[in-house]
């Protein structure tokens, strides 16, 4: 198939690629592709390191396959292209009563994007990780071929398995009952990071995420806005105007006293009693895709976004992180703390029970070494850093918080064993490398 050189970035625009990219629009071409050419997938670049990337090599752009296969309405069950957005089906399903079951943050994401990270969402406190949802893959492998089900171990390494099992060629996915096409939304001003915990921790609502100020200190520490949301009938209010950012910001715009400001006005905007909001779906999942190239905010340098788990018994060294962050005077206005369940469907998914923050820090010198010290804190709580996000993480410390890694490279090196899917995050992190 043909290709053509492209000069490609993580969201971040930290890490950049130049590949040759093949661009099929139907089934079979996807298919001829994979037999002439194995190489990895490319969405929407919304992972924001390295993830998508092979510098010097080849990529497959999935983009136009986006066909919805099959749809069974009366038991919720889709069957779709692994090109397709969420945020996308997602418009189309709550019209008849449903929705994708887990959404991460951007609507832009695609199906297969969502596989291979094993993406979580709002709602993982109660529905787990997105691959519980799936009940059924169709896979091209380098050798061909493939139908991976639920209780394979070829299922268990392609969710979360960055795409090294093979191209997402369709998805068959259990979706979930909405009540209406609006989402009904309690927000509420929070005092600090024990309150915080106490509210996430005691929620009994489906969807709940908090936002941080990740600037403030001292008593204040976690001070944020919490928001409870469920889906519900009533008169779908406008969604918010797409915008697109023209030009690179400049350093200025996001120098820490301008944050420290804007972040106390964006807490006060909820009252002290808290209120009940109305929202378009689409505003309350996907906040930021009204803002096109928010990317841009971060200017020409780029930023990294650092994200970690901790276990439910270790919210003291979550703590921690967050002082080291708010000190650093480093951090943006986008910091987002959730509590997740249990949930994960693959080898190398990133969920696990307990507590998740992230934030966004501008790209330099000073942000490397703050996210050298916020990594060894995660491995010594027995956490684990989001792959999806990841830009700088050290090798040893991420074979160190992924046990099964090991084993998940033997399955991968049994269905590409001439490492055509390799990207450039799976070779800086060493993951198919035998332990």
């Amino acid at each position: 198939m043909q290709t053509r050189p492209l000069d490609l970035t993580g969201w971040g625009r930290v890490l950049s690629a130049k590949s040759h990219v093949a661009r099929p629009e139907r089934a079979s071409a996807l298919a001829r592709a994979m037999a002439d050419m194995p190489a990895p997938a490319l969405g929407h670049l919304r992972s924001y390191g390295d993830a998508p990337l092979n510098d010097g090599g080849r990529s497959i752009d999935m983009t136009r396959l986006d066909r919805v296969l099959a749809f069974d309405t009366e038991r919720g069950v889709l069957t779709v292209e692994g090109g397709a957005r969420i945020g996308e089906l997602n418009a189309h399903l709550a019209h008849r009563g449903w929705l994708m079951p887990v959404m991460p943050g951007t609507g832009f994401a695609t199906i297969g994007g969502a596989v291979a990270m094993d993406v979580h969402g709002k709602n993982h406190h109660v529905a787990g990780s997105f691959g519980q949802h799936v009940r059924r893959l169709g896979l091209l492998t380098p050798e061909g071929p493939a139908a991976a089900e639920p209780d394979s171990a070829l299922f268990r390494a392609t969710l979360g398995g960055l795409g090294q099992t093979g191209i997402v060629a369709s998805a068959e996915i259990q979706l979930l009952k909405a009540k209406g096409e609006v989402m009904m939304v309690t927000e509420r001003r929070i005092q600090d990071w024990d309150a915080h915990l106490a509210l996430l921790d005691s929620s009994e609502a489906t969807y709940t995420v908090g936002w941080v100020d990740a600037t403030a200190t001292g008593a204040a520490l976690g001070r944020g806005i919490l928001e409870e949301g469920e889906t519900g009938a009533g008169l779908v209010p406008p969604a918010k105007r797409g915008r697109r950012i023209p030009v690179d910001a400049p350093r200025a715009a996001l120098a820490p006293p301008v944050v420290r400001l804007f972040n106390a006005a964006y807490w006060r905007r909820v009252p002290a009693r808290g209120r009940t909001v109305v929202k378009p779906i689409e505003d309350f999942f996907f906040p930021l895709d009204k803002l096109h190239d928010w990317n841009r905010l971060y200017g020409s340098a780029g930023f990294h976004q650092f994200q970690c788990v901790t276990p439910l018994g270790a919210a003291s060294a979550l703590r921690g992180i967050l002082e080291d962050v708010a000190k650093s005077g480093l951090a943006s206005p986008l910091a987002v703390l959730k509590r997740m369940g249990p949930g994960a469907a693959g080898m190398l998914s990133f969920p696990m029970a307990g507590y998740t923050l992230a934030v966004d820090l501008r790209a330099s010198s000073d942000a490397d070494a703050l996210i050298a010290r916020l990594e060894a804190r995660t491995l010594d709580a027995g956490g684990r850093i989001y792959l999806a996000k990841d830009a700088r993480a050290s090798w040893q410390a991420i074979h160190a918080m992924y046990p099964e890694r090991a084993a998940w490279a033997e399955i991968v090196a049994r269905h590409d064993p001439n490492g055509a899917m390799v990207t450039d995050l799976v070779r800086r992190l060493k993951l198919r490398e035998a332990p």
